[in-house]
């Protein structure tokens, strides 16, 4: 087992660990301060506002350069930053100089649709139950926008039809003869009409009428790539098809036959056709994950000098303002307990699957669960949570990798100018050669179409949108296209523990408890609401309805009482702060903490606090339960491996693929992953800082790390790893900042990413191939002076038929 250096990471097996209970930083970033966690929403000293935007079009990294110059070219911005990968825009403006509203209209141009997300992230939903669902005003955006790209594209496929089928009547005989020196017979007449213009003006009309129209996403590329000086496939494309327009155009004038427009009608559907098919099947993806936990709070129960309470929105805390929190509900802001003891549930924040008892003067995190009593929280001197830094600190470190989309436009950067020099050449040597102007400009136009590679752009996002429906169907969710290429290179897999490895729940692991007791325990604890109380009445109630929050049970709003759904007779009910007691069929019975015991005064046996002890030392929750005095049992709870754990790091040590396990408990809870020879270290109570730590310095040790987690504590480390993998039932943050998700819960999916990548990586590498048939076929013919419109047809098909065949066929058979 190798230590790492990088504090606050531990090594369980080489250095001590902090046990479960963290008063002291419960975030982890003591003394981070701003530079760790990155901006807030609002700079006061600057006066500057941090707004989100969705920006919908967004599908190539050039798009990301010319949202961001037009967005900083606007009085107001002081900064922008954009990822094409999740659509995504992150603006610094001065509200008093440009709004939300202003900048949505700014960017919202040449087909992009801008609106405005949370800072968190997320959107302005009122349910906030579901992991990335756009706002309604957004949706019907999103709408909109599909329905007019689906109006102009099928506009322009009929246009096209109509073009074509004439096309192949009248023209293509004429160019079979011209090929084989064949005579036309019947089709002497229809020469006699084209050569009167009488049929070409349609098929320039029309054709323009299709680029036009299905162009568009081209055309808007095209016109991006130059704006911002960065060739993309776009651009490589829109050179094609207009070249071969145009050489059509000046073959009309100068009274030819040979015009291409069937070229550009074919090329032009096709991409355009592959790039709908790509920003469906993304956003397929994304829905496919759905009621997810958000753990933000928008308002806060504050406490009024004269001891009233008012609830104000959460921008609206000052430091020091005193937040009344009862039970079930999420504590909005980071800040000190001021009054009484309470029991909260931080694993969304801190990754520890058991709750925590806090006093007085204890630091409380934001975004946690009050799971028993009520708090009084002082606001920390920020007046934020640490969800909020959690999803600040998302943004700074998740970045899209230079993938397949980057790797292309680079090359077709690399392939314009050299395509453009052969134009240029071959158009001289023929005006050298004493043909003419007109016969020079038709070289130069032929020679472009001839020499581009254009079908880059059709098997780039064909085999992207193919990858990514094909992995769905095998339950994982790609949010990030560039993974295929990325996992190849994984030398570690970092696993968090809770909720991971392990189910995440609590659960009943053993109950010492005399039989007719258990009814009753269940019965009392129905009435109560915490993770270990749950269980208890699972396990044990008669009466299987739950304890309900009248908000929904999120504890995202303040207030609500709570409704019982036992139909067992309870007499003098109490909620303590560490458990529940009350008389059932006579008897008083008690049921919490150990603690709770020797407060109220009751008898603890010797061998109920060895059982206690014992519990205790395998990371488990001990509950005890008494009757009339006397404790009388244990009931043990825990935090169970998923079935599947230790087959997934077999596999993955086959591939000679090292895991790494984090948790924020103990080291005793993950002792047991300890053991495993594929494990080469587990670094226990370490906080979200510490996990992003851990990352960081393993990628500096062992190279390329993936990251696998289901929190919003995991989100940082997901985002910092070279690869994260979030679980489907995971928080929405973690699955924002992951690039893809395993949507069944089911570890041995991982596994299966490594196949699908594998298997994707071999088809791009075909699909880039058959690209490259169309240049292998037509150069030839054009070399032997055998070029025309029939000969570029059969190559567009047997290419573009080649990768859609290829691209068509299942990932893993």
């Amino acid at each position: 087992m190798e230590t790492l250096d990088a504090a606050p990471v531990h090594d369980t097996r080489e250095s001590p660990v902090r046990g479960s209970r963290r008063s002291e930083d419960p975030s982890g970033t003591a003394g981070s301060g701003e530079t760790e966690w990155g901006a807030t929403a609002k700079d006061e000293a600057t006066g500057t506002t941090r707004t989100y935007l969705h920006i919908d079009g967004m599908h190539n990294p050039t798009c990301e350069l010319f949202v961001e110059s037009r967005a900083t070219a606007s009085d107001g911005v002081t900064a922008a930053e954009t990822s094409y990968v999740t659509e995504t825009a992150r603006i610094d403006h001065d509200p008093e100089e440009i709004t939300e509203q202003t900048l949505c209209d700014r960017l919202s141009t040449v087909g992009y649709t801008a609106t405005v997300l949370d800072a968190q992230g997320g959107t302005r939903e009122e349910d906030h139950h579901r992991r990335a669902d756009l706002t309604r005003n957004e949706r019907r955006a999103r709408r909109s926008m599909d329905e007019m790209l689906g109006f102009r594209y099928i506009a322009g496929v009929v246009f096209g039809t109509f073009l074509l089928l004439p096309y192949v009547v009248v023209l293509y005989p004429v160019y079979i003869s011209s090929t084989f020196g064949m005579s036309l017979g019947p089709f002497d007449q229809v020469t006699g009409v084209s050569d009167t213009l009488v049929l070409l003006p349609l098929f320039l009309t029309v054709s323009g009428v299709v680029l036009f129209f299905s162009g568009l996403p081209l055309l808007r590329g095209a016109y991006v790539s130059l704006k911002t000086r960065t060739a993309n496939t776009d651009l490589l494309v829109t050179v094609t098809i207009v070249s071969a327009y145009l050489y059509g155009l000046v073959a009309l004038v100068a009274g030819r036959l040979d015009v291409y427009f069937d070229l550009t009608i074919v090329i032009a559907a096709s991409v355009v056709a592959a790039i709908l098919y790509e920003s469906l099947q993304k956003q397929r993806a994304v829905e496919q994950l759905t009621d997810l936990t958000v753990s933000q709070v928008e308002e806060a129960r504050v406490i009024d000098a004269d001891g009233s309470t008012s609830t104000v929105l959460i921008d609206d805390l000052e430091p020091g303002d005193r937040v009344l929190v009862t039970q079930g509900e999420r504590v909005p802001v980071d800040g000190k307990l001021r009054e009484d003891e309470c029991t909260v549930d931080e694993a969304v924040v801190t990754g520890e699957s058991l709750p925590v008892l806090k006093e007085p003067g204890d630091q409380v995190v934001g975004g946690s669960v009050v799971t028993e009593g009520a708090a009084i929280v002082e606001a920390g001197p920020d007046a934020t949570s640490s969800i909020d830094r959690l999803t600040e600190s998302v943004w700074e470190l998740h970045s899209a990798t230079h993938g397949l989309q980057r790797r292309v436009d680079r090359l077709a950067g690399r392939l314009i100018p050299a395509v453009v020099a052969g134009a240029v050449l071959a158009s001289a040597a023929v005006f050298a050669l004493g043909y003419g102007a007109v016969v020079s400009v038709l070289a130069f136009g032929a020679s472009v179409f001839v020499l581009s590679p254009w079908a880059l752009g059709l098997s780039t996002p064909l085999s992207v949108a193919t990858n990514i429906r094909d992995a769905l169907a095998e339950g994982v969710v790609v949010f990030d296209e560039t993974v295929f290429e990325r996992i190849r290179n994984t030398e570690v897999v970092v696993f968090d523990k809770t909720g991971t490895l392990t189910t995440g729940a609590m659960r009943v692991i053993e109950a010492d408890v005399p039989p007719a007791l258990l009814a009753a325990v269940g019965e009392l604890e129905q009435r109560a609401n915490h993770p270990a109380a749950d269980a208890i009445a699972t396990a044990f109630a008669e009466d299987s309805r739950y304890v309900a929050r009248a908000d929904g049970g999120d504890g995202s709003k303040p207030g609500g009482p709570q409704e019982v759904g036992s139909t067992t007779d309870i007499d003098e009910f109490e909620t303590h702060t560490t458990g529940v007691s009350g008389v059932l069929e006579g008897s008083r019975v008690l049921v919490g903490h150990p603690d709770l015991f020797v407060e109220e005064d009751w008898e603890l046996p010797d061998g109920i606090e060895e059982t206690v002890a014992a519990t205790r030392d395998d990371s488990r929750l001990p509950v005890v339960v008494g009757r009339e005095g006397r404790a009388e049992g244990v009931i043990v709870l825990g935090d169970e491996p998923r079935r599947e754990w230790d087959r997934t790091l077999d596999r993955l040590a086959e591939r000679d693929i090292e895991a790494v396990v984090l948790t924020g408990d103990d080291e005793q809870s993950a002792d047991r992953f300890s053991h495993h020879p594929a494990v080469r270290n587990v670094f226990a109570g370490v906080p979200p800082a510490g996990k992003t730590q851990t990352v960081r310095a393993l990628q500096a040790e062992a190279g390329h790390v993936t990251m696998v987690g289901d929190g919003t504590n995991d989100a940082p480390a997901l985002a910092r790893a070279d690869l994260g993998i979030a679980l489907g039932s995971g928080t929405a943050l973690a699955s924002d900042a992951a690039d893809l998700a395993i949507v069944d819960e089911d570890l041995t999916a991982i596994e299966t990413v490594f196949d699908i990548a594998t298997a994707a990586r071999r088809r791009v590498t075909r699909n880039t191939g058959l690209a490259l048939l169309y240049n292998a076929v037509v150069i030839p013919f054009a070399l032997l002076g055998m070029l025309n419109p029939l000969v570029t047809t059969v190559a567009v098909a047997l290419s573009g038929g080649l990768i859609g065949l290829n691209a068509s066929r299942p990932l893993l058979r």
